[in-house]
């Protein structure tokens, strides 16, 4: 069957070969395997550490997480009892039906509403939706965030971003077009330099480096090549996007990131970053992103 619910995860496999695995913790993808047009053999497309833990106790490290509804440390007043990047990660989601199971691919779809965990650090009503779309040689997830007040002064306000761990040798990897954009270096040492925007003169960016960039406004489609490879990565309605890789300056540091690991993938994680989504009553809001291997 192209789509195995178990109990803990659900797996997608494609006729020509390629699979996903998306578990019901976090509604995130750990494994996407998939060839290329020139190489059809199925390889591992998403970095996942050793250490990163799957019984619910912390965030998956790796794969693609699901940032809802802030990123980093909260910011807006409604989002102040949570804690990093949100909750959507660290909740349990539950398979709404399967979408699509035809030769094109197959697709599902997660549901995460509302529960007392997170009714008692988020007060807001909403509906959230997460598509999971396996094709031949493309992986494309999108989130669907629903307002569902009865009626509202004030509108749902929050962010939004989908966190790719891109397997691909970090001394190696470039990514662009993002040269002339507009760029925040979350690696500086203080807030005044951390908020002060600079403007990226690089026509390909490399990640050799502690690299935190939250480039705004962007052009929604990113290259990542390296000698043996190229990935596209294609967003819509993610205005920004961020790349991240803490070398072992900063991956020393992190306790579930495998010795090492930092040299093996890249972030390029398009979201809603910059300010907040604003959505009224009643009103939805979809984000999608299309992962593709080029070669």
């Amino acid at each position: 069957m192209p789509v195995d619910v178990q109990p803990d995860r659900v797996v997608l496999k494609h006729p020509k070969g390629a699979s996903a695995e998306i578990l019901f913790y976090g509604a995130t993808v750990i494994s996407w395997k998939s060839g290329s047009s020139a190489n059809p053999e199925a390889a591992e497309r998403l970095f996942v550490s050793s250490k990163a833990a799957f019984d619910g106790s912390k965030p998956v490290r790796g794969g693609i997480p699901v940032v809802f509804p802030c990123f980093g440390a909260p910011t807006h007043p409604e989002h102040s009892k949570l804690s990093q990047h949100g909750f959507a990660r660290s909740e349990k989601w539950i398979l709404e039906n399967i979408v699509m199971d035809n030769e094109a691919g197959v697709s599902v779809r997660f549901a995460l509403e509302p529960t007392a965990t997170i009714q008692a650090k988020f007060e807001r009503p909403f509906h959230l939706s997460y598509v999971v779309t396996l094709a031949e040689h493309q992986l494309s997830t999108a989130l669907h965030v629903k307002n569902t007040a009865l009626s509202s002064t004030s509108p749902l306000e929050f962010q939004a971003l989908l966190h790719n761990y891109i397997r691909a040798p970090s001394n190696e990897v470039l990514v662009s077009p993002l040269q002339a954009l507009s760029y925040y270096d979350k690696t500086e040492a203080t807030e005044e330099l951390r908020s002060t925007p600079k403007v990226e003169t690089r026509a390909s960016v490399d990640v050799k480096t502690f690299t935190d960039s939250v480039y705004e406004n962007a052009r929604g489609k990113y290259e990542i090549a390296w000698p043996s490879g190229t990935l596209e990565v294609r967003a819509h309605n993610f205005k920004d996007v961020v790349v991240w890789n803490p070398q072992k300056e900063a991956g020393s540091k992190i306790g579930d990131m495998e010795d090492g690991g930092w040299e093996r993938y890249i972030c390029v994680e398009p979201g809603y970053v910059r300010g907040f989504v604003k959505l009224d009553a009643g009103q939805t809001w979809i984000g999608q992103q299309a992962l593709t291997v080029l070669n």
